[in-house]
């Protein structure tokens, strides 16, 4: 993206464009943000802390990966910082058919999709990014390059973690 413009047509335009940007992108960055929440007000935080995070550093989006992929790192980073920064521990959650639009009539997908985020809500940060980005089939390169770590280190964390959710998923 170019510079921002002190001419106000120019501002409308970044937030038009931004807007649909968050928009198109609006599940992926509520799937991030569940898997930091711990209930409902702590996920508004997280999301509202994504989007201002996002809409500051939109301008220095040089287009050197994806769009999904900078906003995948903006949304993790946040989380994971917000996380660090205010460890709340809750016995509530977050309604997940709000979040993800689980339709109301596929009860069986909804209860299996509750079942592995409640099993996935269980992991460390880093973890619970490497499996979301890996169930949102981005490729190890992608997530690699999100997360900073070599594509063999996600390759082999990614085959622990799945693993680890099966163990916990049969007990």
């Amino acid at each position: 993206m170019q510079d921002i413009s002190t001419d106000p047509a120019d501002h409308r335009e970044l937030q038009n464009h931004f807007m649909e940007l968050i928009g198109q992108n609006r599940q992926l960055i509520c799937k991030v943000c569940y898997m930091y929440a711990s209930d409902s007000d702590h996920f508004n935080d997280l999301y509202q802390e994504v989007i201002a995070n996002m809409w500051q550093g939109i301008g220095s989006f040089r287009g050197d990966s994806a769009l999904s992929t900078w906003i995948y790192r903006m949304a993790i980073n946040t989380c994971v910082t917000y996380y660090r920064r205010n460890r709340r521990h809750s016995k509530q959650t977050v309604s997940l058919d709000q979040i993800l639009d689980i339709p109301a009539d596929d009860t069986s997908r909804a209860d299996n999709l509750r079942q592995m985020y409640t099993l996935i809500s269980t992991l460390k940060p880093m973890d619970k990014a490497l499996i979301l980005m890996w169930l949102d089939e981005r490729s190890y390169d992608e997530i690699s390059e999100v997360t900073g770590l070599g594509r063999n280190t996600v390759a082999s964390r990614l085959r622990r973690i799945k693993l680890k959710l099966i163990e916990k998923g049969q007990q």
